[in-house]
């Protein structure tokens, strides 16, 4: 009983933050460049059991009953970072990527330090003084490290290469960035994400759009289904605790008393 109750209470637990997962997904279903979140699962480590008290296996040891597997709990968290489909705007500084990459940019703490974190959100601003920035007012990095600062005044135009032209001439290189590992990226906020040690990058094979904007990957109906699936599986666990609750209330103060 105290197993079935053990591994019930952890199908809540874990149920619950699936539901999270999902929550956060289906609330950002319409942020552009968004990659949907996921939870794995795994077993808990098969444990040796005891009885306790019991020596008659010899001189001090307990009895040994058995192993016990206590059910499944949630595993490591992962990014989906396959391709969104791409939403036309004819905004200049609307850009996506079509493929593996993400845009550099620099990102402002509360406290004033910058560091340099990665998107696949391409909404762009141009400031009247000419930088190239976020919705949030980071800047915008080219293939330097440098913030993005063009002329407000001229028209601009940017190709394939991410390279900004006016006038004829390139006048800024928008850095796009790849990793060879993705496990090494690590989620920050809703839309950034940030190398971790040991990172390593590579040559991005993506192209950038202007005029495009990237949408989430997440499929609504598909994170829906998933819910109702969830809950279904959190009103079962929560079930099976009353059911159990009520037979241990029957054994204690019930048939204790006979």
């Amino acid at each position: 009983m105290v197993k079935g109750l053990y591994t019930a209470y952890t199908g809540m637990v874990n149920e619950q933050r699936r539901m999270d997962v999902l929550t956060n997904n289906l609330a950002n279903a319409d942020t552009t460049g968004f990659k949907k979140e996921g939870a794995s699962s795994q077993s808990f480590d098969s444990v040796l059991t005891y009885k306790i008290k019991d020596f008659t296996e010899g001189d001090r040891l307990a009895k040994r009953l058995g192993r016990n597997h206590p059910g499944v709990k949630i595993g490591e968290g992962y990014t989906d970072f396959s391709q969104g489909p791409l939403k036309h705007t004819e905004n200049t500084f609307d850009l996506a990527l079509t493929d593996a990459g993400f845009f550099a940019v620099e990102f402002t703490s509360k406290s004033g330090e910058t560091s340099v974190k990665y998107t696949r959100d391409g909404d762009f601003t141009l400031t009247q003084d000419g930088r190239l920035v976020t919705r949030d007012g980071d800047a915008v990095l080219d293939e330097s490290g440098s913030p993005i600062k063009i002329d407000p005044l001229q028209k601009a135009e940017i190709n394939t290469k991410g390279e900004i032209v006016q006038n004829g001439r390139v006048v800024a290189a928008i850095q796009v960035t790849d990793f060879e590992n993705y496990d090494y990226l690590v989620r920050y906020g809703e839309n950034y994400f940030e190398a971790a040690e040991g990172a390593e990058e590579k040559e991005p094979a993506a192209e950038v759009y202007s005029g495009y904007l990237e949408s989430s990957n997440i499929s609504v109906v598909t994170e829906m289904v998933n819910m109702i699936t969830v809950s279904r599986a959190y009103e079962s666990n929560q079930k099976v605790i009353t059911t159990y609750d009520s037979t241990l209330d029957i054994a204690a103060n019930q048939l204790g008393k006979i």
